[in-house]
Parts: C-alpha cells; structure tokens; sequence
C-alpha cells in the first residue's frame, strides 16, 4: 500500500500533472503581476531605498536607454508577483507531490504551504533588509572618490539576483524535511557531510552575494549554517533511523 496511488500513475500522467501545477502557478503570478502594476511606483520606491540612502540627498537612479524604465517597472512587479503569489505556488507543488504521500503525510498541507512561504519571504526580507544595504554601502564607499551613476537595469539586475537567490536558500529547511520523509537523508547522513555543507554554503554565498569581501558572504553564509543545522534537527524529527536511511 505505501505510496500505491503514486505507482499508479504513469510517467505522462505525472507529466500532466505538473503541466497542470505550473499553469496555475504561472496563472497566479500573473494576476498579482497585474495587480502589482498599479503600485509599481510605490514598489520602486522601497526597493530603491537601500541604495539612496547612502547617496547624496535628491540623487536619483539614471537609465541610458529609453525602454529601460519600462521594463524596469515590469520586473518589478513580476518580481512583487512572485513573491505575493508564492502560497499559491507552494500549494500547487504540494498538489504535485501529494499523490506520493501516505495518508498521514497529505494531511500536512497547511504546515507544508506555511513554513515554504515563511522561509521565502523570510530569505527575500533578509536579503533586503541585511545583505543588501551592507553591499550598496560597500561599494559607494569603495567609489567615495568618484561620481555615482548607477543605472536602473544594473541596480534592479542585482538587487532581483540577491533577493530570489537568498530566497531560495532559505528554503533548505523544506527541502530537508521533504528528503527526510522521502527517506533519502537522515539526520546523520547531515551531520557526517557537515563539513562539506560549509564548504558548499560559502561558495554558494560568493556566488549569490554581491561584494567580494569576506565579511559579506559571512552576513549571508551565518545564517545558511543555521538553516542547515535546523535541517538536521528536522531530519532527526521526520527522518528514518540510521540503518534505515
């Protein structure tokens, strides 16, 4: 009986069904896109505050193309669409995965759909709050020497890289959970790779961060140890035994 309705389904039905998952995924990013457009000005406002405050008072961001501010405005709000449409997102991954749970397991939707968009938001809300006003002050200081003209497409380029990125790391405690349920890891199995998972996590931390320096990628690598040291104590709760992993 274990996991019987997921071997039912066959390879194309599975196919479907995630064609079906990212259709209405795409769908609610859309209308929140649409819904984000009326407030795109606003949006622009707040996620330029990182940078302005640290240049001199009525500098303004420039752009040297006459489309940019337009399709600046659109990332923006596909980027606010993203992030307001990610319950729904998570949901629908939930629907994907559920016909490979046990019955127990399926019950489990609200926790799934809650704690996948805390940790999101929460990645997005660390990124900006934290990591990138520390690396706007970083390079303006660097250039104190000489006159700032930052674009819109390099400013908003960056800024979307550093927030999705650190979002999605912020997700390791899911995925964690999802593995450990699937009996692919274990909370051992972590501990014993701990070593290589720092090793792994400050890469990853000079690939996402903006700034060279090492006291930024340990801004953002701190809490990426602390999210996996969170991953095994959720693989020790949800997890198989050992000998069973």
């Amino acid at each position: 009986m274990a996991r019987q309705k997921q071997n039912e389904m066959s390879f194309f039905e599975h196919l479907g069904e995630l064609r079906k998952r990212i259709i209405y995924s795409v769908a609610a990013i859309i209308v929140f896109f649409m819904a984000s457009w009326a407030f795109v000005d606003k949006i622009y406002f707040w996620l330029s505050k990182p940078v302005l405050r640290f240049l001199p008072e009525g500098h303004k961001l420039a752009f040297t193309a006459l489309t940019e501010p337009f399709m600046m405005y659109i990332k923006l709000a596909f980027i606010s669409g993203i992030f307001i449409a990610s319950p729904i997102v998570f949901y629908q991954l939930w629907l994907f995965l559920r016909p490979g749970l046990y019955p127990k397991e399926k019950k489990m939707v609200f926790p799934f759909v809650f704690f996948t968009t805390f940790f999101f938001v929460s990645g997005g809300a660390f990124g900006y709050f934290v990591v990138f006003p520390w690396a706007c002050k970083f390079f303006l200081e660097i250039g104190n020497d000489f006159t700032a003209i930052i674009t819109i497409n390099e400013y908003f380029s960056l800024a979307f890289r550093v927030l999705i990125g650190i979002s999605a790391v912020f997700e390791l405690p899911v995925l964690a959970f999802l593995l450990a349920k699937l009996r692919i890891i274990s909370a051992g199995f972590l501990i014993r790779h701990f070593k290589y998972a720092i090793v792994l996590i400050f890469i990853l931390a000079a690939v996402i961060t903006p700034t060279p320096d090492m006291i930024t990628q340990s801004i953002f690598a701190v809490p990426m140890l602390f999210l996996y040291l969170l991953s095994i104590l959720i693989a020790k709760i949800v997890g198989p035994k050992e000998e069973e992993a």
